[in-house]
């Protein structure tokens, strides 16, 4: 899954995702009073794009060039509040303590030694600040997946709560029926969600 692998797909569609924020990220987010956010893995924008428009400033970042454009001429209500970036988050840790919330929606970290990509994504949550995590679950992934591909290859959030605990205060740990339709293509009716908070 490089970014010849991203590129291609949104070639292969004029667009993607519906256009829409996650409903995971609508529902967990809504109440968070705005500041630094990182979307990583944004993909079309529409995340970015919701948290903007509440008032935070978004580092939006994807591997996909062709992804960042489709989101950047999206937003053009929004101008000055998304920083569209281009970059490989599991190559290249986000800068440490910057964000008030990380949003790590269907982003497909693997698992690693060491949890090097992961621990960069944790350590870039600001003291105080909101890590959001959600993916399909893993039933779904399991019945769905791609010929070849193996969840337990992944991170799912119980394997980040162990590493949060005790640690960070773990408001939300379960999974929950999808709100919305799944992506064209996709039959995922479940979403796995964890929603922790630093301490400060």
């Amino acid at each position: 899954m490089d970014t010849e692998y991203w590129d291609a797909m949104y070639r292969g569609r004029e667009q993607v995702f519906s256009g829409n924020p996650n409903a995971v990220l609508v529902a967990e987010a809504a109440g968070l009073p705005p500041g630094r956010a990182l979307d990583a893995g944004c993909g079309e924008g529409a995340d970015a794009r919701w948290l903007a428009r509440r008032g935070w400033q978004v580092t939006a970042v994807d591997v996909s060039g062709l992804a960042l454009r489709r989101a950047a001429a999206a937003a053009t209500d929004v101008d000055g509040r998304v920083a569209w970036t281009r970059a490989d988050l599991l190559a290249a840790p986000p800068p440490t303590g910057a964000y008030d919330l990380v949003s790590v929606h269907y982003f497909p970290l693997r698992r690693r030694p060491g949890h090097a990509a992961l621990r960069g994504l944790l350590d870039a949550v600001a003291p105080g600040g909101t890590l959001l995590f959600a993916t399909h679950a893993p039933a779904d992934l399991a019945r769905h997946g791609e010929p070849g591909f193996d969840p337990a290859d992944y991170y799912q959030p119980g394997d980040i709560a162990e590493l949060l605990a005790p640690a960070w205060d773990i408001l939300v740990h379960e999974t929950r029926p999808r709100t919305t339709p799944p992506s064209a293509g996709t039959r995922h009716t479940h979403d796995a969600v964890l929603r922790a908070r630093r301490p400060r």
